[in-house]
Order: C-alpha cells, then structure tokens, then sequence
C-alpha cells in the first residue's frame, strides 16, 4: 500500500501544483510506478529491464484504440455535437416554456426540463450548460429574473447531462469497471428524472422566499403549446429510438450510437442547418473530444495496473475487515472523500482517478456495481456545481462575463442541496436504481 499512497502524493502534486494535465500525470505516474514494483531505481535505470514496463504500457494504447466496444464513445460524442449545432437547444427550451412559463419561476423550470431533455442526447454537461446559457439567459433576463435563480438554473440543469442516458461518463464507468453499459444506461433514467424533479422543487423554493426572483412569463393557450411539440418531435423520436432499442435488447449500446449519430445527421439535413462549414466543426469537436477522453482512459489503465499491482485495493478490503466496518459506512466514507476531491477535481478526472481504487471493494463488500456506478455519476455530479472548481459555474461565467462567479456559486446552493437529497435517497433506497434494470433485464 505505500508504493500506491506514494503514487497518489505524486499524481496529487502533478495534477494540482504542476498543472499537468491529467492522462500525462496518471500515464507517467502508473508508468514509473509499476516499473519501480519491478525494481527500478534512481541507481539502476541505464541497466533496468524497461521491456516488461514497456510492454504493458504499449498493450494498454493498443488494446483500447482497437477495442469494439469503445468505439460508442466517439459515436455518442458525434450524435450530441450533431444534435448542438443543429439548433434544437432552442426549440426544447420553447416547448417547455410553453407548458410551464406562465407559472412563478416558470423560465428557470422550463431550463431544468430543457437541459434534461437536451442532455438525454447530449450527454454533455459543459456542452449543455454552455448551450442552455445562450438560449434561456435572454428571456429570463428580459422578465427580471434574478442573475442567482437564472444562472443556477442553467448551471445546474447542465449537470443532468452526465446521468440522463446516453451518458459519456457512464459509458466510461462501465468500461473501467467492466459492467453492463446497458444496465448502467437503464439505472440512471429514474434517478435522472428524480434530478429534475428536485431541480423543480429548488425552484419553487427560491421564489417562494423571493417571489420577485422569478416572475411569470406569458401564459401560451393550448394550439401554441402542441405547436411547440411538434418542433421538437424529431428529437424525442431519436431518444426513443436509441434508448428504446438498447433497453428493448434490439441494439447493443454500440449500435445505438451509431444509429443516433446517423439519425442525428438525418435530423440536421432536414432542418437545413448543417453546411459543409458547419460539418467539419462538428467532426473537428467530435475528434478533439473523442481524442481527450482516449488519452484520459489510456493513463487511467495504466495508473490503474500501477495500483492493483501494488495491492492497493486489496490493503483496503483487508484493512476495512480489520477494522470491522459495516459495509454502508465504507460507502459513507467513500462518499466523502468523493465530496472533497469534487472541491479540486473536475468530474471525469475524478471519476477515473478513484473508480479503479474504490469499486473493487465495493464488489467485495457485495453491493451492486450498477447501483454504485449511479452513486459515483451523482456525486460526480454535484462536483460540477461545487465551489472552488464548479466546471459548470465557470462555463457560465467565461460565457456571461457581467456576472461574478460568486452570485452563481449563491444561487446554485439549493440546487447542491437537493443534489445531496437525491444522493441519499440513492444510496439508502438502491431500487431508485436497480429497479429498471432488474425489469428489462432481470
């Protein structure tokens, strides 16, 4: 264990003092370390066998560029930037407003269910939030919504986007963890939704204390509101159709991607919105997205050789039998360090830096690897709204420059803590979770 708690000191010093980006830090310190578990020293490099080191390090490159099942990653990245640049973010936010508008706080609901609903194609909370920024700033400002309730419901909403299958994080879980991307996607419809249902609530708390936070907006009859669905019918018949085929077992996960990333496309040359311009920013995005989250996985595999090399997580399931620790206040335990790394560390980084610690023993704890991997993605998110590093709060603040990050970090407090309401209710009640899955799939 003090070959792996070393390891972590130097990662923790690259990453935070150095600033060196995350996948070269865990790609050198898993590097060196698993070479110095095999010997190496200060005094023997010119004469060390890096051979063995070597080797494993370049099958970790190989095994995972040529491995089928990534290939959902840059597929699902193609869909959400497709779906981005085609302009539908602006016709999810009108037909929510249409049906929840007129009510006190009404343009900061119709933003959760619009992030919601644009993230389920997304699967992005920084491409969300900055694109929900855009579209729904302008009308709540224009009815004297406070910059509070505003931004922190576009900060917020945003964070939807890494739980609401398909999920980029979740598919990254389930390839470092080797479960069902299926089942994961299945497990986090219900807490998504209960995500938004809270965020609601948050609402209508802010404006029952403040009521001039956030006014009505204009009340749409009936035509108008169907009018509004019919703009957004292409979107939600893409959803069903992706997830309706994974969770029908018609399509494996892999083949959804590709479907939605072609049903995607389909959809922008309908709404004649893609140019050949248009279209190399799309796949240049895409690349350069697809290209960071390989490298971060590629230096999380070889970090993580490092660490079960050095029996790290076997120390820690000996170490918690030693101590005689009910299994639920490991999860307690691991839930808290999970809140303080969110106060450094931005989600994937996180995700990748822990998960290969941590769900080994929780698979010998005997819980689900299913119900924690929802665990670890809600927590993950609430990192996203958590000062000092609150991606989706400085996203905010780089776009909408007049406001300091401060008033959001304000405004986002109620959103935190119904976050930390559905955390609980998760973790205490794991058929929130497993209830889907079990259903489909049994």
């Amino acid at each position: 264990m003090e070959a792996a708690l070393i390891g972590f000191a130097v990662l923790l010093i690259l990453i935070i003092v150095i600033r060196m980006p995350i996948a070269l830090a865990m790609g050198l310190v898993g590097f060196f370390g698993f070479a110095a578990m095999q010997g190496l020293t200060l005094g023997n490099m010119a004469d060390f066998n890096w051979r063995p080191v070597l080797t494993m390090a370049s099958r970790r490159v190989i095994d995972t560029a040529q491995d089928y099942h990534l290939s959902v990653i840059p597929l699902f990245v193609l869909m959400g930037n497709l779906i981005t640049h085609s302009g539908m973010s602006q016709q999810l936010y009108n037909a929510a407003y249409a049906f929840l508008g007129h009510r006190r706080g009404g343009l900061a609901m119709s933003t959760i269910v619009a992030c919601g609903g644009f993230s389920a194609i997304c699967g992005s909370s920084l491409a969300t939030s900055a694109t929900m920024a855009k579209v729904a700033m302008p009308p709540m400002r224009k009815f004297g919504y406070s910059d509070g309730l505003a931004t922190a419901s576009i900060a917020a909403g945003g964070t939807l986007g890494i739980l609401i299958p398909p999920s980029v994080i979740l598919v990254m879980y389930g390839l470092l963890t080797e479960t069902s991307i299926r089942e994961l996607f299945a497990a986090g419809f219900i807490p998504g939704l209960l995500g938004v249902l809270l965020y609601l609530a948050a609402v209508q708390y802010i404006v029952w204390r403040n009521p001039k936070s956030g006014p009505r907006g204009e009340k749409l009859n009936w035509k108008e509101r169907w009018e509004s669905m019919r703009e957004v019918r292409g979107i939600i018949a893409l959803f069903a159709l992706v997830m309706g085929g994974i969770y029908g077992g018609i399509f494996t996960p892999t083949e959804a991607a590709g479907i939605g990333a072609g049903g995607a496309f389909l959809i922008a040359l309908f709404r004649k919105s893609l140019t050949l311009q248009t279209l190399f920013e799309v796949i240049t995005d895409s690349t350069r997205t697809t290209a960071m989250l390989f490298g971060v996985l590629i230096g999380a595999l070889i970090f993580s050789n490092f660490i079960n090399r050095a029996g790290l997580p076997d120390d820690l399931l000996q170490f918690v039998i030693d101590m005689n620790l009910q299994p639920m206040l490991v999860i307690f335990a691991i839930l808290v360090i999970y809140m303080l790394l969110g106060m450094v560390f931005e989600s994937l980084s996180m995700l990748l830096l822990t998960v290969p610690v941590f769900f080994p023993l929780v698979a010998n704890l005997g819980f689900d690897l299913v119900w924690f991997g929802i665990v670890v993605v809600v927590v993950t998110e609430i990192s996203l709204i958590t000062p000092p590093v609150g991606m989706n709060v400085f996203v905010l603040s780089a776009i909408l420059k007049d406001i300091n990050t401060g008033v959001i970090f304000r405004g986002v407090t109620p959103f935190w803590i119904a976050d930390l309401i559905r955390l609980a209710i998760i973790v205490l009640v794991a058929q929130i979770s497993l209830f889907l899955p079990q259903l489909l799939y049994g």
